[in-house]
């Protein structure tokens, strides 16, 4: 069996002749080292070509010696390194190109920042935003209400997380923005208990938060300037002086100096910090109702009935007198260091520049006429708001509308962009610092007298969101 098995296998015809010998010849030779070794060879030979399981294995294993064998082929030690060092500066070469365009995006960001800071200093810086908003609906308007009588004067904190308001009935209430809550209550109190009620027992007519959130000031009728920490509502000192109510307050903005202004025809500068006095400044020929100031040692203040704005320069106790209004002039707004807006009972809205006498633009009847025909009066203008350092503006009167104003280009200009439904006299208006939302005091009655009376209207304050446009707004005209 044996030997015509290696018959059967052997590629030599010549074996198959002597096949028996060549057996028996090696099965003689045992003994023989060289030929144990020599048959073994041939064995592992033989079985080795037979294997089946080799014939499976064999294409993979020679598939993976194959490509192990190309791959040390392909790349050794040293190209591998230098395949690694590329791939790292290759890394370290786009991390550099991202860091210079990141360095260079800052670069033109810081730039940006500090032209616009130039600007503001300037009073010249003006974002073009009124092409972007879009009037809201009335549902979206909510109404805080909390005081009892017809809302006079408000302010945001800078943080735009709370309102201060103030109304008819002495007390001062301070407002969450996002839940309406009341946060502190200050209470009013009655004629004749000023010594032993801490708050006002007088209408309080205006208010002013300090840039840093830290002092809130209010006046009131009855002369006085109380001084509140905002944080808490705890009262910190009264300010005594003025001989007629007090009608405007404002923080200088980035210090703790204060201005105020009286019917008394006066204007006044306080130092909080140190609770002292500082100076007294005349020159309007009727009582005062109403005064802003920005960051600049200055303020503006509106005349009423002697018909002028003017502009003060604490530091050289200078003035400078403007013309334009044909009626009392009732509320005022700086828009940037050099620009401003009026309000009066004449129902024009005028726009100013420090550098000029005269209104660069004047809008008569701004919100409309009402009484008889042929005896038809205007609307008085009771408050206005600027967005600092924007082209939007805002006024409030009694025709139960808000009204927001396009300022054109560097100012000269006056469009109507939209107006916003709110029954009731809108005493009082102020922006959010960021713009987001427009907050209205309204009330029955004019907050300085009670010459008509809306019984419809509820007295409240009205936070108004004020929405943009998005790219894809803008875009879908063009598309059509």
């Amino acid at each position: 069996m044996s030997s015509s098995f290696f018959i059967k296998g052997s590629k030599k015809p010549q074996m198959a002749k002597i096949g028996k010998k060549t057996v028996i010849s090696k099965r003689k030779g045992d003994g023989d080292t060289a030929g144990k070794v020599k048959g073994k060879k041939q064995n592992s030979k033989y079985n080795e070509e037979i294997s089946s399981d080799s014939e499976t294995e064999s294409p993979v294993v020679a598939k993976k010696r194959q490509a192990k064998e190309e791959h040390d082929y392909d790349e050794t030690p040293q190209e591998k390194k230098l395949r690694l060092a590329k791939l790292y500066l290759n890394q370290l070469k786009e991390q550099e190109e991202e860091k210079v365009e990141d360095e260079s995006f800052e670069t033109d960001l810081i730039a940006g920042r500090l032209q616009e800071e130039v600007l503001e200093q300037k009073g010249k810086l003006q974002r073009l935003i009124a092409k972007d908003l879009l009037p809201p609906d009335a549902s979206e308007i909510r109404l805080l209400r909390g005081h009892k009588l017809p809302i006079t004067c408000l302010v945001i904190s800078p943080d735009d997380k709370c309102i201060f308001s103030s109304a008819k009935d002495c007390s001062i209430i301070k407002w969450h923005i996002e839940s309406g809550k009341k946060l502190r209550v200050i209470p009013g109190g009655r004629k004749g208990t000023e010594d032993r009620h801490v708050g006002h027992t007088a209408q309080v007519l205006c208010m002013s938060i300090s840039s840093d959130g830290k002092y809130l000031a209010t006046g009131d009728m009855n002369k006085l300037i109380m001084i509140w920490e905002a944080e808490t509502c705890n009262h910190l000192y009264k300010f005594t002086g003025h001989k007629g109510a007090v009608s405007g307050l404002s923080f200088r903005r980035g210090t703790h100096d204060l201005y105020s202004a009286s019917h008394d025809r006066s204007i006044k500068v306080w130092n909080v910090d140190e609770n002292a006095y500082v100076e007294t400044l005349f020159g309007h020929q009727d009582a005062i109702t109403a005064l802003d100031s920005l960051s600049r040692e200055r303020c503006v203040t509106a005349g009423g009935r002697d018909r002028t704005v003017r502009v003060w320069k604490i530091a050289e106790e200078s003035q400078l007198v403007f013309h334009g209004h044909e009626g009392s002039i009732d509320c005022i707004q700086l828009i940037n260091e050099e620009h401003m807006i009026t309000g009066a009972d004449d129902g024009s809205v005028c726009l100013w520049s420090v550098n000029k006498k005269k209104p660069l633009s004047t809008v008569k009847q701004a919100h409309g006429c009402h009484g008889d025909a042929g005896l038809e009066q205007p609307h008085w203008v009771a408050a206005v708001a600027a967005l600092q350092n924007t082209d939007v503006v805002a006024s409030g009167s009694s025709n139960s509308q808000v009204q927001v104003w396009k300022c054109g280009p560097n100012y000269r200009g006056l469009e109507p962009l939209f107006s916003i439904p709110v029954v009731g006299f809108v005493n009082s208006l102020k922006f959010s610092h960021t713009g987001h939302f427009l907050v209205a005091g309204v009330g029955q009655e004019h907050r300085l007298g009670r010459w008509w009376r809306q019984k419809e209207a509820r007295n409240g304050i009205c936070i108004i969101p004020l929405k943009r446009k998005t790219p894809n707004q803008d875009e879908a005209p063009t598309a059509e």
